[in-house]
C-alpha cells in the first residue's frame, strides 16, 4: 500500500479523488487537507463517504503530507507551484490537478492566469499527464501536471487526425461545452441555480485559459503551430464535457480505422461504431473518452465527437491514471467502475 495525501480535499475534484482514492486497492488515504474545515470528518462534509474515508481534514501546517508518496492537489491555480519545492525534496510524487505546471512558456501562463510564477524551473521538470500522449515520459517523474478538462476532450479527438497528418492543422475549430462543475465549487453568479438552469450560452470567446494549453499540445503533436480556434460553453447540467471538433481533410484515410488502430488497447477511450453519437450521461463518473467520428455528406470536413466527465477523465480519473502508471500499478486499478447510465 501506498499512502497518498490530498491538498484541498474540499472542492469538486477533491471529493471525486476521494471517491477514487477510497476503493483503489493499492492505496492509503494519509491526509486530506483544509484550512477552514480542520478538524471536521471528511464523512460529515461527504455523507457518501461514509464508511469508506474514516479521516479528519486537516489544517496544511500540520498535515503528514512529507509522510505520503504521492500528494495530488487539488487547489485553485497558484497553490501549488507555492508548496510543491519542500514536497519535491522531501521525496514526494506530485500530481498537480490545477494549472501551475502546464504551460512551458512562463510568460504566456502569467498572461492568461493573471499572476506571477514563482517556480519557473519546476514547469520545465513537469511532465504534461495525459497517459494516452505522453506515456513514455512517465519514467521516473517528480511532478506531474494533470490537463485540464477541455484540453483533455480535445486533444484526444484531434490526436489521431494531426499524428497522421491528414489535416490541416491551420484550420482546427474546438466548439465545447461544459457543466457547471468545471467552473469549481464557488459561489459565482453566473453559475448560480436560477442563471445556468434552462439556460444555455458560449463565453470565453476572445479567449480562454485552456486556449494556450491545448494548443501548446497540439502543436507538440504536429511537430509546427497549429491554427485553432476554441469556443467554450456552459450547458445546464452539473458534469461533462461534450466537444465538437472540425478539421479540414488534406488526405483520404479510413478514419474510423484511424482512430480505432491509434486507441486500441487504451483502457480509457472508446472509439464508437460508424454513425455514433456519444452522450455525456455515458460517461458520468467514468474515466472513459467516447469518441465519434463523422464526415457530413462525404465533404471536405471531418467532425469529431468527443464526451468526458470533466471532474473525472477531465481532472481526478486522469491523475489516478498517471499514479498508476507512475507507480508500476494496473492503469486501470481504482478506476473500473461502469459509469451509472442513465442517472
Amino acid at each position: 500500500m501506498i499512502k497518498v495525501g490530498i491538498v484541498g480535499g474540499t472542492g469538486y475534484t477533491g471529493v471525486e479523488l476521494l471517491r477514487l482514492l477510497a476503493r483503489h486497492p493499492q492505496v492509503e488515504l494519509k491526509a486530506i487537507t483544509s484550512r477552514k474545515e480542520a478538524g471536521m470528518p471528511v464523512a460529515d462534509m461527504f455523507p457518501s463517504l461514509r464508511g469508506r474515508v474514516s479521516l479528519n481534514f486537516s489544517d496544511p501546517a500540520t498535515a503528514p503530507l512529507k509522510d505520503c508518496q504521492v500528494v495530488f492537489f487539488a487547489t485553485p491555480n497558484g497553490v501549488a507551484m507555492q508548496q510543491a519545492r519542500s514536497l519535491l525534496e522531501a521525496g514526494v510524487r506530485i500530481i498537480d490537478l490545477a494549472a501551475d505546471f502546464r504551460i512551458k512558456d512562463i510568460a504566456v501562463w502569467e498572461k492568461w492566469y493573471g499572476m506571477t510564477h514563482v517556480a519557473p524551473d519546476l514547469v520545465a521538470e513537469a511532465v504534461y499527464g495525459l497517459p494516452e500522449l505522453n506515456r513514455a515520459q512517465i519514467g521516473s517523474a517528480r511532478l506531474v501536471a494533470n490537463p485540464g478538462c477541455y484540453p483533455t476532450a480535445v486533444q484526444l479527438g484531434f490526436l489521431p487526425l494531426i499524428e497522421a497528418g491528414c489535416v490541416d492543422i491551420d484550420y482546427l475549430i474546438a466548439d465545447a461545452k461544459s457543466g457547471v462543475s468545471g467552473a469549481g465549487r464557488k459561489a459565482e453568479t453566473h453559475i448560480l441555480f436560477a442563471e445556468a438552469s434552462d439556460n444555455f450560452k458560449a463565453y470565453g470567446v476572445a479567449g480562454h485559459r485552456h486556449l494556450p494549453e491545448i494548443r501548446q499540445g497540439l502543436t507538440n503533436i504536429a511537430g509546427a503551430s497549429v491554427g485553432l480556434t476554441f469556443v467554450p460553453h456552459l450547458t445546464p447540467i452539473i458534469r461533462g464535457i461534450h466537444a465538437t471538433l472540425y478539421a479540414r481533410i488534406t488526405r483520404e484515410e479510413d478514419f474510423q480505422l484511424l482512430y480505432e488502430k491509434r486507441f486500441a488497447g487504451e483502457s480509457f477511450v472508446d472509439v464508437l461504431p460508424v454513425k455514433s453519437h456519444p452522450d455525456t450521461r455515458s460517461v458520468r463518473a467514468s474515466n472513459t473518452c467516447r469518441i465519434a467520428v463523422h464526415r457530413p455528406q462525404g465533404g471536405n470536413t471531418l467532425v469529431v465527437l468527443s464526451v468526458i466527465d470533466n471532474l473525472v477523465k477531465g481532472a481526478a480519473g486522469g491523475g489516478v491514471q498517471w499514479m498508476n502508471r507512475l507507480l508500476g500499478f494496473a492503469e486501470t486499478d481504482g478506476l473500473t467502475a461502469p459509469a451509472p447510465g442513465w442517472t
